[in-house]
């Protein structure tokens, strides 16, 4: 690697709006964002599953041949 053209890597705090704090590494030393995996509804298991029984059917019917 070329010397003195990359940015400095080093430890890095991750804080949420909800209040949860990751410590990891990065280029940037503090960082700030809106949703973790904490409070994310994917990851706390709140999600809404989409019911998508019968799209195959009104795709079918809407296509269908005439």
């Amino acid at each position: 690697m070329k010397k003195d053209i990359h940015p400095k890597y080093g430890k890095a705090t991750i804080t949420c709006a909800c209040g949860n704090v990751i410590q990891t590494n990065a280029t940037v030393k503090e960082m700030t964002v809106n949703t973790c995996s904490a409070c994310h509804p994917y990851f706390t298991g709140q999600a809404a599953f989409l019911d998508t029984e019968g799209r195959v059917e009104q795709f079918k019917k809407r296509y269908a041949k005439k």
